[in-house]
């Protein structure tokens, strides 16, 4: 039997769950904390001691200084300008 519309099959995967413990994980960071600050993290430890700031760093990319916002609107006008001008003249000659 040949069939007009393809309908796909439920997608199924397998999830294990794992357990968190908050206190465990915060006596963790204090010790690695305390680690760092008398200077006994070994090399490894250091390269993972990287903590990602990319709140930040997405904060100062998304905001254009006001000079090219200015710049962008300023060339906005001139570019509008310039068509309707060309515009006029094609339509009234």
């Amino acid at each position: 039997m040949a069939r007009f519309f393809y309908l796909p099959k439920n997608k199924k995967f397998n999830f294990t769950t794992r357990y968190y413990d908050k206190q465990k994980e915060e006596l963790e960071k204090r010790i690695k904390a305390a680690k760092a600050e008398s200077g006994q993290l070994s090399s490894e430890e250091q390269k993972n001691n990287y903590v990602p700031n990319i709140k930040g760093q997405m904060n100062g990319y998304f905001k254009r200084p006001v000079k090219e916002k200015k710049q962008s609107y300023i060339r906005l006008i001139l570019i509008l300008i310039v068509l309707f001008t060309i515009v006029y003249f094609l339509l009234f000659r």
